[in-house]
């Protein structure tokens, strides 16, 4: 699902994104708590849409990124 513009909540930076502004990523566990949706956004564009998923597939993809099956 995509939202129009981002949730409000405190937003979480991955630990994954970058410290040079490049690949950003961040989501909001309150929203989380609130809705039982994980939304997911652009942190460089942080009033722009976010993406949420139903926690079964956001957890499957942090495992993923986490065991490196998205690696080059």
């Amino acid at each position: 699902m995509t939202h129009p513009s981002s949730p409000a909540g405190d937003w979480r930076k991955s630990s994954y994104s970058g410290s040079n502004g490049g690949d950003c990523v961040e989501w909001a566990p309150s929203h989380l708590a609130a809705t039982g949706e994980v939304p997911v956004r652009d942190s460089k564009d942080p009033h722009g849409p976010a993406l949420s998923f139903a926690p079964a597939a956001w957890s499957a993809f942090i495992a993923s990124v986490k065991s490196a099956d998205f690696s080059s």
